[in-house]
Order: structure tokens, then C-alpha cells, then sequence
């Protein structure tokens, strides 16, 4: 943050604050390669014979790159723009720092823009991955949310075709509408389901059963990003990293043998957590907890059920018992998958949470 001072006819001072969106800046421009400051005045640079003093005073007043630089760089221009706005006590039109590729561009815009109107975030900042279903951004946190960075997780429209065995998943969770209101799963149903509006609402509903089951989760202790809130196909939610960068992914970690144990019990203990709250995330594994030291964040929550709609789930629970116990036996944690997850599904059963 800096102080720039100006002084009015009376001889008073006027302290203009730049905001921390220049940290904000900054960290953006490290994504945008294509868009780094060019600075045509660096031939000017170059030592050459002065004619006489006059030409080379003549010659300095022309040419100040770095400050003509400075002030003509996207940064200070929107920031020029945002403090042009409050004064005018309007909301600035939405131009992110971040340009995602050209295909891409308008449906980030149209699927963040309500979060931004909502003061949730103030710009899009980076990608911080990108997968078959959705796309993760890093964004500048709005004054609703009193953080400084946010992930918003933008779904595609045609996330249903990589979720594997889809028809399980429905089967096993509350069919809803677009209000939210619980639906019979018959037969008239299942036929609107298939038609095109059903497939738009399936969207939706799927969506908002992932932010409502993190919301949940989040409340009950577990280890996951706080939510924030969700809007047609994005969540918002915490980011989980260091400052401006992002916590890595377990698997791209290596770890201390005791610092292994230790995260493998905190995983086993949030399989527990969901279980308490009648949900098993039904895609567990290395890909999608963060790693942090001495701790671990469980994401990605599309694929979760809810065992009271469907006691045929078991198997989904076993394999995440499965991969979270394969992954931290290279670290010689020696763990029986079938046992720990067989005692947590009894318990879970008779109610002995």
C-alpha cells in the first residue's frame, strides 16, 4: 500500500489509499504471459551523443517510460475505474485480471459475475486446475466474505457425462426440484428427468446438493473449505493455500513416515465425520485432498450420497476406506481397508456415532 498526497486551492492534503487489489494485481500478472507490461520506451535507454544540453533536456521531458508505463497498465486503469465508481456509488462493470482462453471467456464471466454483483469476490485472479467437470479459479475475496483470496469452482454444462455410475449416485441422495422441494422418484419422475428440461434442472440440483453437503460437513467439524455460497453452476468457497499459493494435492507430496500416520488417521476420522452426517464422499483419494503441514482438506463433494436413500452404498464407502489406506501404506501405515471400513459402517447402522 502506498500514500500519494495532492494538495487543493486552500493549500489542504488530500491522502489518496490504493487498496490492496495491487497485491492482487500483481499476483495476477504472474498468470497472464501474453499480457506482461511492454515498455516501448526501453530503446531509449541505449547511450548515443548528445548534440547539446538543450536536445538532451528536450529529450527527458519526451520520453519517461517507466512512469508513462506505470500509469497506462490494466492495474492502475481499473483501479482508476473501481475508485471512479464508489464515487459515484456504483458497481463497476466485471472485468477480471484473469482472461481465461477465448472459448472459455464468456461462460466464466456469465457463471462469476453474480458473485462479484453480490460483493463476494472482486476479481478473478488465476487457474488454479482444471478438470473433466469443472474449473477452479483463485479470485480476490469480495468484503462478504472478510477473506483475502477464494476458489470459485466453475461446473461445465456437460459435467454429467464424466460421473461415473450415475444412476447409483441419483439413486442414492433426495430428489429434488428447482425449489428445493423433495420429489417422489417414480416412474413420471424419471421420464422428466431424461427430457431436455430435466437434464438442465439435473444440473442444477446436483450442484446445489454438493454446496448444501459441504455446508454440512463444514458445520459437523470436517475437514473442508468453508462455503460461501453457490449461484446457477459455480461454488464458492474457502481457499486453502498459503497466501497466494495454492495448498498441493496429497499425491504430489512426499511425506515423513510419522507425519503420514498421523494424516491418515485426521482422513479416517472425516470419513467418520460424513458418515455421522449420513453422507460418504463416494470418490475419495489422493487427487482430491490438499495437503497443508500436519494437515489435510477433503474437496470435491459431486459424487457424495447419502446412505439413507440408499443402504446399497456400502461398496462406496469400502473403496474410499480402499484407496486412502493403499496410498499411505508407501509410507508403511499398515491398515486392513475391509475392517475399518466394515466397523465404521456397523456403527454407522446402529446408530453409535
Amino acid at each position: 500500500m502506498f500514500i500519494a498526497a495532492t494538495a487543493d486551492a486552500a493549500g489542504c492534503q488530500k491522502v489518496l489509499l490504493v487498496s490492496k487489489k495491487t497485491k492482487h494485481a500483481k499476483h495476477a500478472a504472474r498468470h497472464r504471459a501474453s499480457q506482461r507490461f511492454t515498455t516501448t520506451g526501453a530503446a531509449l535507454l541505449s547511450p548515443e551523443p548528445a548534440a547539446s544540453a538543450a536536445s538532451d533536456a528536450t529529450e527527458t521531458t519526451q520520453h519517461s517510460p517507466e512512469k508513462s508505463s506505470y500509469e497506462a497498465s490494466p492495474e492502475v486503469q481499473r483501479w482508476l475505474r473501481v475508485q471512479t465508481a464508489e464515487r459515484a456509488d456504483i458497481k463497476a462493470p466485471f472485468t477480471p485480471t484473469f482472461l481465461a482462453h477465448q472459448r472459455d471467456r464468456h461462460w466464466v464471466l456469465s457463471s462469476l459475475e453474480r458473485f462479484y454483483e453480490d460483493d463476494l469476490i472482486a476479481d478473478v485472479l488465476s487457474m488454479v486446475k482444471s478438470g473433466k467437470e469443472a474449473t477452479v479459479y483463485c479470485c480476490a475475496g469480495g468484503g462478504a466474505t472478510e477473506r483475502e483470496y477464494v476458489a470459485a469452482k466453475v461446473y461445465r454444462p456437460r459435467m454429467f457425462r464424466s460421473l461415473q455410475n450415475d444412476a447409483l449416485y441419483r439413486e442414492s441422495r433426495a430428489q429434488r426440484d428447482t425449489e428445493g422441494r423433495a420429489v417422489r422418484n417414480d416412474r413420471r419422475w424419471r421420464a422428466h428427468q431424461r427430457s431436455s428440461r430435466g437434464q438442465h434442472e439435473r444440473v442444477a440440483t446436483w450442484i446445489s446438493a454438493e454446496f448444501e453437503t459441504q455446508r454440512r460437513l463444514y458445520e459437523a467439524g470436517a475437514d473442508v473449505p468453508k462455503p460461501f455460497a453457490q449461484i446457477g453452476n459455480a461454488l464458492l468457497m474457502d481457499y486453502i493455500g498459503e497466501d497466494d499459493e495454492a495448498a498441493p494435492l496429497l499425491r504430489e507430496v512426499s511425506l515423513e513416515r510419522e507425519e503420514a500416520r498421523s494424516l491418515f488417521e485426521q482422513v479416517l476420522r472425516n470419513i467418520e465425520v460424513f458418515l455421522a452426517c449420513d453422507c460418504i464422499h463416494g470418490d475419495l483419494s489422493a487427487y482430491n485432498i490438499l495437503y497443508q503441514p500436519a494437515a489435510i482438506t477433503i474437496i470435491d463433494f459431486a459424487q457424495a450420497v447419502d446412505p439413507r436413500y440408499n443402504l446399497e452404498v456400502y461398496p462406496l464407502l469400502l473403496r474410499d476406506v480402499e484407496r486412502v489406506c493403499r496410498y499411505f501404506a508407501h509410507y508403511g501405515v499398515e491398515a486392513e481397508a475391509s475392517r475399518l471400513a466394515s466397523a465404521m459402517w456397523d456403527r454407522y447402522l446402529r446408530g453409535g456415532w
